[in-house]
């Protein structure tokens, strides 16, 4: 199979996750770079970022648009994400592959559980503490800076578990932390990345971004439980893949 068509699909499955799940979308676009489309790990992380911030972008308009999006909530979130997001992207450069590996597989894992175990309710809202919604960025930024992706797979979990927010709120407001996020991380690694393949990474991209406006469509017709279930299915069969190649 061609890797035009490769691209093409694995562009499709991240939009799809990014549009409905807010998040997911480098978790799954990491290894489809890397398995499927040959990609060194640090090439991988370059171009999952550019093709993360390019459909997050996308999606956040389209999820705006349905009143979906705390702006203020997510803001302070993504802002209080930005500096250790930096300053975790530059220690990671100076680790090898397999031990920021296996730290994204149990992040992930951890992630999945806990979208497992407190499922939220449609109706349920909870008032959003600006201490805690600063401390939950500071933490995501610097995760997302250290395993170089845009940080969606723990920004659903904190904005719902953490904040209180609904599942379709939360969805849409972690698209802006994830568009931020991948920003500042992407600043740090360009000056140092080997150069972008866009003959692979812009058509990823283009599927990615089309994909996203069905995956929305998706979100607003499955319940908010549901689609937690969906996404901690997700993060765990990922997290097993790459934990196994890292031990290996």
């Amino acid at each position: 199979m061609s890797a035009l068509v490769l691209a093409l699909f694995a562009g499709a499955v991240v939009g799809l996750a990014l549009g409905a799940l807010g998040g997911g979308g480098s978790v799954l676009a990491v290894p489809a770079l890397i398995y499927l489309l040959g990609f060194t790990p640090a090439a991988a992380t370059t171009a999952s970022l550019i093709i993360v911030t390019s459909t997050s972008a996308s999606s956040l308009y389209s999820h705006a648009t349905s009143g979906n999006v705390r702006w203020k909530t997510g803001a302070l979130f993504a802002a209080a994400g930005i500096l250790p997001a930096v300053a975790a992207a530059a220690l990671s450069a100076r680790l090898p592959g397999q031990l920021l590996t296996a730290a994204f597989a149990a992040v992930a894992v951890l992630a999945a559980l806990r979208m497992l175990k407190s499922p939220t309710h449609e109706n349920e809202v909870r008032p959003v503490s600006p201490v805690r919604a600063a401390g939950a960025g500071a933490g995501l930024g610097a995760v997302t800076g250290f395993l170089g992706v845009g940080g969606g797979f723990l920004a659903v979990p904190a904005l719902v578990g953490v904040l209180g927010l609904r599942m379709r709120v939360a969805v849409g407001t972690s698209l802006l932390v994830i568009t931020v996020n991948s920003l500042a991380a992407l600043t740090v690694r360009t000056g140092s990345a080997a150069p972008v393949d866009w003959a692979v990474v812009a058509p990823f991209t283009g599927a990615a971004i089309l994909a996203a406006w069905d995956g929305k469509r998706l979100a607003a017709a499955i319940k908010g439980p549901t689609l937690q279930r969906i996404f901690a299915v997700v993060l765990l069969c990922v997290a097993a893949f790459m934990l196994t190649d890292a031990v290996h």
